[in-house]
């Protein structure tokens, strides 16, 4: 079944048509070899895939799901797909979960503490699922992109804020699937996919700086190596916003590479049978090999 839609995808992407969400979720959908609660809400939830005939410690991705970071929109189970795939290739996925703005208790600073609590919780079952988490490489799709980056840099949050924790879970390197990596930029592009009135609900009210804990560029550098791979044709996040923060980041001394790949769009990026994701393989890869 899988093969026969792999080889229909691929035929489409040929004639020059992009996915839809359908394209993805329509798929039997594989499963993951177990979920871990990090909290009481249905959302504070993690799923575990490990791979088969691999010995551990296993090289471990933590990934983050996008959806605007509303819960109504996406959960961490759009990311099966491409989680099945890592673990076919040999790597333990940490899929985490978190509640959305529009959920009690998301936005500021729940969405943000639940990205954290639940990548900082991967430490207390390294050893019950063989996690190494030694050398972390996370994997962020459209919002989760900047939550991926976000994680990479907390250990450089303000020493006030309500966000900062005593022992954040290292990141090592980012890819970034489409993302939205710089909050100040969202909230000034209606045209990007997730509008502006988000941004806001994500960053509460009654802060001085909403974006000095929340808005990646303010981090900066956050010292580990970043890609973001970007489709050509994703007609969800603005390209600029992708050659923006490179530009931002190179500048504060940060080693920030982009992949920009033709005839892809959003969905593209999170479809393991497509050119985008067979470059992000490549580069996780790569983050791990290096030393």
């Amino acid at each position: 079944m899988f093969l026969h839609t792999a080889l229909a995808v691929s035929l489409s992407l040929m004639t020059g048509d992009l996915l839809t969400w359908p394209d993805l979720t329509k798929r039997p959908k594989p499963e993951p070899d177990a979920t871990v609660a990090y909290g009481s809400d249905s959302m504070q939830k993690v799923d575990v895939w490990l791979p088969k005939g691999a010995k551990p410690p296993y090289r471990t991705v933590v990934m983050v799901h996008g959806g605007c970071w509303q819960t109504s929109i996406a959960d961490r189970s759009l990311m099966n797909w491409v989680a099945d795939d890592l673990r076919r290739s040999g790597y333990a996925v940490w899929n985490i979960d978190y509640r959305g703005v529009d959920r009690t208790g998301g936005g500021y600073p729940g969405t943000f503490q639940d990205a954290a609590a639940a990548t900082d919780r991967m430490r207390v079952e390294a050893k019950r699922f063989g996690l190494d988490t030694q050398r972390i490489v996370a994997v962020g799709h459209s919002a989760g992109g900047h939550l991926a980056l976000w994680l990479a840099g907390r250990p450089k949050l303000p020493r006030d804020s309500a966000l900062r924790t005593a022992q954040p879970q290292r990141i090592d390197s980012v890819v970034s699937l489409g993302g939205l990596p710089d909050l100040e930029a969202t909230a000034a592009s209606p045209d990007n996919g997730c509008g502006t009135e988000v941004v806001a609900k994500l960053l509460g009210t009654g802060r001085a700086d909403p974006y000095a804990d929340t808005s990646v560029p303010r981090l900066f550098p956050l010292g580990v190596p970043q890609d973001l791979v970007n489709g050509r044709e994703d007609k969800i996040i603005p390209f600029r916003m992708a050659t923006d923060y490179v530009a931002a980041a190179r500048a504060k001394g940060d080693r920030v590479t982009l992949h920009t790949v033709p005839a892809t769009g959003h969905v593209e990026l999170v479809a393991p049978e497509t050119a985008a994701w067979a470059a992000t393989k490549r580069l996780i890869a790569a983050a791990f090999a290096r030393r």
